[in-house]
C-alpha cells in the first residue's frame, strides 16, 4: 500500500529503546508507522498579509455556524472571521489592528449590563489587547488596553501570545500574555483578571510567572480549563505547564516535547475526549507534523507527558492552531481541527482524519 509520510507512534506497551540510565520521561520506543500524508477538508480564503493563529467560537444555537477567527499578522493587520467552510465574512473582518498575533475566545464574560462571548487579540505594536464581542465582532473598549506596563527592555511589551481562562469554580475570567522577548527569573508570562463593569472591560494583575530558557521567544499559549493548567512553548527548547488558577503558585508542573523537533516548538491545541482525557498537539513548524500527548498525563503521574505520535499535515510551516471535539454539524461529527498555513491561509481537518488509526474521537 503506497503511503505518503511516516508518523511515529509510541509502542502500545510503552517499551524503551534508550538506556535505562535515561530520565523516565525521554524513555521512549519509537515506533515507524505508515500513514498517508492528511489533508484538509477546506481552506480558507487568503488573508492579505499573515496568517498565524486561529480560534473557534461555538454558536449555542447552531454549531454548525460556529465561526473561526483569525489573525492576519501585519502592522496594518486585522482580524479574519471565517465559516466553517472557510469563506472570509467581509462584515465582521476587523482591520487596522497593528499586528496582531494570536486570538482567543471565551464565553459569558460579565460586563455588567449584560454578558458577552468574546475574542481578544494581542496588539503588538501598541502593547495593548484588544477585547470584540461575538458573533457582532464589535470592539468593547475601543482602542485597547495596556499591557505589560512599566516594562523596558528590547521588545519587552511587544504582545505575542494570548489565551483565556475561565474558572470553573469561582467564575472568574483571566487572560494570559506572552511577548516577543522577556526575563529569564520566572515572570515571562503576566495573567491579568477580566473585569466587566457598565459595559466596559479592565484588567487587573494577579501574578507573573513561566521559566523562559532566553532561547527564542513564547508565543503559542493553550488553557485547558477543566483540568486547570496553562501549556505554553518555549520555542526552540519545549513545552512547559503551570496551574492556570494563579491561587496554586508558579511551581513548573511539567516540561517535555524536548526531543524530535526539527524546528520551533510552535502552536498548541487540546483535543478533549471528556473532561479528563485527550491530546495535546503541539506543532513542529520546520517538519510540518503536530507531535501528540496525552493530556492526562501517564497513569502514574498526571504530569508525563509522552509522545504518542506524529502527525504529518498539508500546512506549510504551521504556527498557531486550535482544535474542539464538539459536534460543529454533517461536516465535523466528532469536531475539527484548524491550522495556520504559511501561504495566507489556515487549513481545517476533520479530527478523524487527523486521529488516523491510532488516536480516538469524542462520540
Amino acid at each position: 500500500m503506497s503511503k505518503s509520510r511516516l508518523i511515529y507512534g509510541l509502542s502500545a506497551l510503552g517499551i524503551l529503546v534508550s538506556s535505562c540510565s535515561k530520565p523516565v520521561q525521554q524513555q521512549e520506543e519509537i515506533v515507524a508507522v505508515e500513514q498517508t500524508l492528511v489533508k484538509p477538508l477546506y481552506v480558507t480564503d487568503s488573508v492579505i498579509h499573515d496568517t498565524d493563529d486561529p480560534a473557534i467560537w461555538v454558536n449555542p444555537t447552531d454549531p454548525s455556524k460556529s465561526l473561526i477567527i483569525g489573525t492576519d499578522k501585519d502592522e496594518d493587520g486585522a482580524l479574519y472571521v471565517f465559516d466553517l467552510q472557510g469563506n472570509a465574512i467581509d462584515s465582521l473582518i476587523v482591520r487596522g489592528i497593528q499586528r496582531p498575533n494570536n486570538v482567543d475566545v471565551g464565553y459569558g464574560l460579565d460586563l455588567g449590563d449584560r454578558k458577552v462571548d468574546f475574542a481578544v487579540t494581542g496588539e503588538r505594536m501598541t502593547s495593548k489587547l484588544r477585547f470584540f464581542s461575538l458573533p457582532d465582532m464589535k470592539e468593547i473598549n475601543v482602542g485597547g488596553i495596556e499591557v505589560y506596563e512599566g516594562e523596558s527592555g528590547p521588545d519587552f511589551r511587544d504582545l505575542m501570545g494570548v489565551a483565556l481562562f475561565q474558572d470553573k469554580t469561582t467564575g472568574k475570567n483571566y487572560v494570559i500574555a506572552g511577548r516577543k522577548n522577556g526575563p529569564t527569573d520566572g515572570t515571562y508570562l503576566w495573567q491579568y483578571e477580566i473585569l466587566g463593569k457598565d459595559g466596559q472591560i479592565s484588567l487587573s494583575l494577579v501574578r507573573k510567572f513561566g521559566s523562559y530558557s532566553g532561547k527564542k521567544e513564547i508565543e503559542a499559549i493553550a488553557v485547558d480549563a477543566e483540568l486547570g493548567y496553562i501549556y505554553y512553548s518555549d520555542e526552540g527548547v519545549g513545552v512547559k505547564k503551570y496551574y492556570a488558577d494563579p491561587e496554586k503558585g508558579n511551581e513548573e508542573l511539567a516540561f517535555f516535547a524536548k526531543e524530535g523537533f526539527s524546528d520551533d516548538h510552535e502552536g498548541i491545541s487540546i483535543y478533549k475526549l471528556d473532561d479528563t482525557t485527550g491530546y495535546i498537539l503541539v506543532s513542529d513548524q520546520g517538519s510540518n507534523l503536530f507531535h501528540v500527548f496525552p493530556r492526562e498525563g501517564s497513569a502514574s503521574n498526571p504530569h508525563e507527558h509522552n509522545l504518542i505520535t506524529k502527525i504529518p499535515t498539508s500546512t506549510i510551516s504551521s504556527d498557531g492552531s486550535e482544535s474542539i471535539s464538539l459536534a460543529l454539524g454533517p461536516d465535523f461529527p466528532h469536531g475539527l481541527f484548524v491550522a495556520m498555513s504559511d501561504d495566507k491561509t489556515f487549513q481545517i481537518y476533520r479530527w478523524e482524519d487527523m486521529a488516523g488509526d491510532i488516536l480516538k474521537s469524542k462520540n
